[in-house]
């Protein structure tokens, strides 16, 4: 049994031999969960572990080749609950198709999927091994921060147009367990457009953003305004693109890169 991200059940009569998964990072959970020879088809960008690599494509997971994956005829489809289209998703269930919707808001439910797709795939002892790992690298750092000051920060998702994050995203919840405070925790949507004017209002004590090596470094703009507090202490911080983005157990690893360096503030800015 299964539990779907809209509360329902899935149940399986057994074990799932063929799945198709319907965004990289479901991908990357299924090699973790020690269930990646299970996978007969995903999306593009499924490019971690590298077997996923050689996984056969069937659309991303905006625009989804229906046809073909019924033609493969899987014994289990995993979704993004709130990134693949709702109508293609509709369009499988109705035809028969075992889809479980998963969407990961809380850095343990990294855990919980492992160890689902494990039960899924009959591979739970490794995939319990992995839920543990994950819970016990949790716990170390929630503990590691729980005497530090809060300091605040602004996670910027794009800077052309600006776009950010609100306090119900997993990477805000993360940071919340390292007594970070995302300055826009309190606005209604998941990710929304701000403009310059409001950061600099807020003025947080550090900047965070997706950085890939062949890019420019998206937070440049910033070193514009020097009377901010993150540009004035230099606070101005790239995490990896794909381990921050992608609800992994690669997420952790950014987790505890970004709480290393919001603690690396001096002392004196921080608050009391």
């Amino acid at each position: 049994m299964l539990g779907q991200a809209d509360g329902s059940a899935l149940v399986l009569a057994a074990p799932a031999k063929r799945v198709v998964t319907l965004s990289p990072h479901l991908a990357e959970l299924m090699f973790a969960a020690g269930a990646g020879d299970r996978l007969i088809a995903t999306v593009e960008f499924s490019d971690y572990p590298k077997p996923a690599l050689s996984i056969p494509r069937i659309g991303d997971a905006f625009r989804l080749d229906s046809e073909r994956i019924l033609a493969l005829r899987p014994d289990l489809v995993i979704a993004w609950e709130s990134g693949n289209p709702r109508p293609a998703i509709a369009q499988l269930r109705s035809l028969g198709v075992p889809v479980w919707s998963v969407e990961i808001r809380e850095p343990a439910e990294i855990a919980d999927t492992i160890e689902a797709m494990g039960r899924a795939a009959g591979q739970e002892a490794q995939a319990n091994r992995e839920g543990r790992a994950i819970r016990q690298r949790l716990e170390r750092l929630t503990l590691k921060y729980e005497s530090t000051n809060e300091l605040s920060y602004f996670y910027q998702v794009g800077e052309n147009p600006l776009f950010t994050i609100n306090g119900a995203h997993l990477i805000s919840k993360g940071l919340k367990m390292c007594n970070g405070r995302n300055v826009f925790e309190q606005e209604p949507g998941l990710a929304f457009q701000v403009g310059y004017e409001s950061v600099i209002v807020a003025n947080p004590d550090a900047l965070f953003a997706p950085f890939r090596q062949a890019g420019e470094d998206p937070l440049s703009a910033w070193r514009e305004w020097p009377a901010m507090k993150a540009v004035s202490q230099d606070a101005l911080y790239l995490l990896p693109a794909d381990e921050v983005s992608r609800a992994t157990q690669r997420f952790l690893d950014a987790l505890e890169l970004a709480c290393k360096l919001l603690h690396e503030l001096p002392e004196q800015n921080m608050h009391e």
